[in-house]
């Protein structure tokens, strides 16, 4: 007998994980971001130290408060959309084969990308490139996202939907089917019943995220371009963006904040998976099928 996650609980445990995930790791999101945009190229150390002598230890955290509650929303619509997706590709044994975790991972990605990814990715963009001139515009989370509806217009904070949909797509199509299938090889050569241990699920997440950035990190640099303050004017689209990229500053460019998205990654596959997996056995959010 299969278990399966409940709805609401799944959510629960999703968005606790992914606002726990999004607070330790997130100045490694902001050096990542800051190296990405256009311009003079920074190590991700002289980043750290620029900022820390300008802004202090809070200018790490410009724009933090977008991506806490975007990535909760993100996680909790990730793992309630995968765990439906999955159960609906299951066999008749509960368990899912790697293509069909892979297209319950994509079907995730596209979801938490319109509902919760594109919004709060775009508006911390914003907040992180305002946030280092010398006279920033925006106040805060509140201040910034009201001046760029007034300015922009909701498409504002829709900016870079394609590139979105597509890199949490992959991302999440990636690293589900990373996560389950090593869960699953792990699990069976363990006795019936016996749960996975939080350290080597940290471990397996943490895989997850290792290869899921390496295959992933063209769609984020373009991303992040695309969510840039000089987007509309750079950029005519996603395809235009990425040709520019490419014969402007080299193909190397599209790894460019490889170092500190793949710390948070790693950490963030490790974090995500334990809390959730851990708040789920808190709140017996595990139903038999």
């Amino acid at each position: 007998m299969s278990k399966r996650e409940k709805p609401l609980h799944s959510l629960i445990a999703g968005s606790t994980a992914g606002a726990v995930e999004a607070f330790v790791t997130y100045p490694t999101e902001f050096v990542k971001t800051r190296s990405q945009f256009s311009g003079k190229r920074e190590s991700p150390l002289a980043i750290i130290r620029n900022t820390l002598r300008t802004k202090g230890v809070a200018g790490l955290y410009s724009g933090c408060m977008a991506l806490v509650v975007g990535n909760s929303v993100k996680a909790g619509v990730r793992f309630i959309s995968y765990d439906q997706f999955k159960h609906m590709l299951a066999d008749s044994e509960g368990r899912v084969s790697a293509p069909r975790s892979l297209l319950a991972g994509l079907g995730a990605g596209m979801m938490e990308a319109v509902f919760a990814v594109t919004p709060s990715e775009t508006i911390k963009t914003k907040l992180i490139d305002d946030a280092k001139s010398p006279n920033p515009r925006f106040r805060g989370l509140m201040h910034g996202t009201a001046t760029i509806v007034r300015e922009e217009g909701i498409r504002g904070i829709y900016r870079g939907l394609f590139p979105v949909m597509m890199r949490q797509g992959a991302n999440s199509a990636i690293r589900f089917t990373t996560y389950t299938t090593l869960k699953q090889m792990v699990q069976g050569t363990m006795p019936a019943g016996q749960s996975l241990s939080s350290g080597v699920t940290f471990g397996i997440g943490a895989i997850a995220g290792l290869v899921t950035v390496y295959t992933t990190m063209p769609l984020d640099v373009i991303k992040t371009r695309m969510q840039s303050l000089e987007a509309r004017q750079a950029y005519r689209n996603s395809f235009h963006c990425a040709y520019r990229i490419f014969t402007e500053e080299g193909l190397l460019r599209f790894w460019t904040g490889t170092t500190p998205r793949l710390a948070r990654l790693v950490l963030s596959g490790g974090i995500v998976f334990t809390v959730y997996e851990n708040v789920i056995k808190l709140i017996g959010g595990r139903e038999s099928t």
